[in-house]
């Protein structure tokens, strides 16, 4: 095609433009699907209605292994490290 160009350079070329279509292509296609899903509202899950899959937390009387006994040191240090937290 291009008299100054080889065949291998106009077959790269050609590869290369090829896949730059493709990567066009899926991209209008992702901002199109996107685009479409947004038209259709789902519903928002409802803030009190516990999830399926995640397990409901136990309370204070829950397995030995989930407790660890501190000492006085290590609670006010806790306690200090608590207070430097900002709660907004």
């Amino acid at each position: 095609m291009f008299p100054s160009i080889s065949l291998a350079q106009e077959t790269g070329l050609a590869v290369l433009l090829v896949a730059v279509l493709v990567w066009v292509a899926g991209r209008v296609a992702g901002l199109g699907r996107m685009l479409w899903d947004s038209r259709f509202r789902r519903p928002e899950p409802v803030p009190g209605a516990p999830l399926p899959m995640i397990p409901a937390q136990r309370g204070c009387a829950g397995h030995p292994m989930e407790s660890v006994q501190l000492t006085e040191a290590e609670e006010q240090a806790f306690a200090g490290l608590i207070r430097t937290i900002p709660l907004h």
